[in-house]
C-alpha cells in the first residue's frame, strides 16, 4: 500500500501571502510600471481610497506581494499601500541584493511624489532587504562600490530616497543568515544529492531524530558539530562560487587580448551552483531548541526530512554572484546583523509566536541590531504567514504604531 503522509502544511501553498479579504469599498488599485535607474522595471500596485498622507511600502526580493494580506487592513486604517514586485519576481537565481536596492528606490521615489510620509514594511525576506536599503541610503558618498562577488556597482551613482519609519513583519535576519542555519551539513559531495556523512545526518535516528509525531531531541554536542559543519559547507560553496567568478573574469581578460570566440563564450557563460538539501535546521524538528509555540516542520511543510531531498527549497539553483550576494550567510551584505547599526529610523518589530522559519533568537537579534531611536515589539500567536488567526491583529498593531509615531 502506498504511503499517504501529508507533507505540505497548507491547502494551497501558493496563496499563503495573499489577502484573505479584498480591500475596503472605494479602494482603487493603480498599477505602476517603475523604471529603475539602471533601466530595469519593477511592478507596483498602489492601493488607496484618496486623501491619504502616509503610504506603506511592501516588498520582498522575489515574492509576489501584489495582493499581500496586509493591504486590506492598512487601507482600511487610512493608509495608501504600494505592493512592489522586483525585477526578480518568482526567480531569484540571479538576484543581486546590491542591485535590487534600485527597485526599492523606484518604489520609494514613486511614493515620495504622492505622499508626505513613507513607512517601509519588510515582511519575511523583505525585512533584511529594506534594512540594507535604509543603511545604504543613509551613507551618501560612502556607499558600496561593488557586489558581494566583487563586480563594480557604485551605489553612489544612484538616488536612494529616504523613508520615515520601518516595520518588520515576521522578518528574517537575512536570507543568507537563514540558509546558513537551514543548509544540510551532512552533504559530502556537491554533485550528489544524496551524499551524506552519517555522523552529521540530521534526520538519522542515531543522531536523535524521531519521525513525527514523535519528539526529536538532539544532544548539545551534536548541535554544535552540526552548526560548525553548516558553516564549513557554506565556506566551501563560497569558495566554489568565487572560483567560478574568477574563471569567467579570466576568460574576459583573455578575450580582450585574443578576441577568440571560445574566450568570448567562456566570459559570458554562467556556471550555476546547484545547492542540494536546504531544509535542515535542527530547530525544525527539535522544538526544545529556541523554544516557541511552533509545531514540527519548516516553512515548506511538516516533513522537512522528506522535503530536504526534493526540488523545493531556498537557494537551490543560483549563479555564483547571486549565491554570494543573497544566499551565502557569510558573504551576503543583506543581513540585519550587519546593516542594523545603520538603520536609524523608528522601528516596529512584529513577530509570530508559532513561526516555523523565524525563531525567538532571530527576532531578538533584529531588535538589538538596530540603531533606531525607538524599537517597539509586538508578538502575535500565529505562524509565519499570520495563519490561522493572527493577520488582523498584526495589521492593527502596525496601523496603531504608525499613528502613534506619526
Amino acid at each position: 500500500m502506498a504511503r499517504t503522509t501529508r507533507v505540505g502544511r497548507y491547502d494551497n501553498p501558493y496563496a499563503v501571502a495573499e489577502w484573505s479579504r479584498p480591500p475596503p469599498t472605494g479602494t482603487v488599485c493603480d498599477p505602476l510600471v517603475l523604471e529603475t535607474a539602471d533601466r530595469a522595471v519593477a511592478g507596483g500596485w498602489l492601493y488607496a481610497r484618496g486623501g491619504e498622507t502616509t503610504a506603506v511600502l511592501l516588498v520582498h526580493p522575489r515574492a509576489n506581494f501584489s495582493h499581500h494580506y496586509a493591504v486590506p487592513g492598512l487601507v482600511d486604517a487610512g493608509y495608501a499601500v504600494l505592493c512592489l514586485n522586483t525585477r526578480w519576481l518568482n526567480n531569484d537565481s540571479t538576484l543581486l541584493h546590491e542591485v535590487v536596492l534600485l527597485d526599492v528606490a523606484a518604489g520609494v521615489a514613486a511614493l515620495r511624489k504622492r505622499y508626505d510620509r513613507v513607512v517601509m514594511c519588510g515582511n519575511s525576506g523583505g525585512g533584511s532587504l529594506l534594512t540594507f536599503y535604509v543603511q545604504q541610503s543613509s551613507v551618501t558618498g560612502a556607499r558600496l562600490k561593488d557586489t558581494a562577488a566583487g563586480d563594480p556597482f557604485d551605489l553612489d551613482r544612484f538616488d536612494l530616497p529616504p523613508a520615515d519609519a520601518m516595520v518588520y513583519l515576521a522578518a528574517h535576519v537575512g536570507e543568507g543568515f537563514y540558509l546558513l542555519r537551514a543548509i544540510d551539513a551532512s552533504v559530502t559531495d556537491e554533485n550528489d544529492p544524496v551524499s551524506c556523512d552519517p555522523a552529521l545526518d540530521l534526520y538519522d535516528p542515531a543522531n536523535g531524530f524521531v519521525e513525527p509525531p514523535g519528539e526529536t531531541r538532539y544532544e548539545p554536542e551534536f548541535v554544535k558539530r552540526y552548526r560548525d559543519a553548516q558553516r564549513a559547507r557554506v565556506e566551501r560553496l563560497d569558495a566554489l562560487a568565487r572560483e567560478r567568478v574568477a574563471r569567467r573574469r579570466e576568460a574576459r581578460a583573455r578575450w580582450d587580448q585574443s578576441g577568440s570566440v571560445g574566450d568570448r563564450r567562456r566570459s559570458i557563460a554562467t556556471d550555476f551552483l546547484t545547492v542540494y538539501r536546504t531544509d535542515a535546521d535542527p530547530r525544525f524538528v527539535d522544538l526544545s531548541l529556541d523554544p516557541s509555540r511552533r509545531t514540527v516542520g519548516s516553512l515548506w511543510g511538516v516533513r522537512p526530512d522528506w522535503i530536504n531531498y526534493g526540488a523545493v527549497g531556498f537557494g537551490r539553483i543560483v549563479s555564483p554572484e547571486a549565491w554570494l550576494s543573497t544566499w551565502s550567510g557569510l558573504s551576503s551584505r543583506a543581513s540585519i546583523e550587519r546593516t542594523g547599526p545603520g538603520m536609524t529610523l523608528p522601528a516596529l518589530v512584529v513577530s509570530y509566536s508559532g513561526d516555523h522559519g523565524i525563531f525567538p533568537s532571530d527576532t531578538d537579534l533584529i531588535a538589538t541590531s538596530l540603531a533606531a531611536p525607538r524599537v517597539d515589539r509586538v508578538e502575535i500567536d500565529s505562524d509565519h504567514y499570520g495563519l490561522p488567526t493572527g493577520r488582523d491583529e498584526a495589521v492593527l498593531a502596525i496601523a496603531d504604531w504608525i499613528d502613534a509615531t506619526g
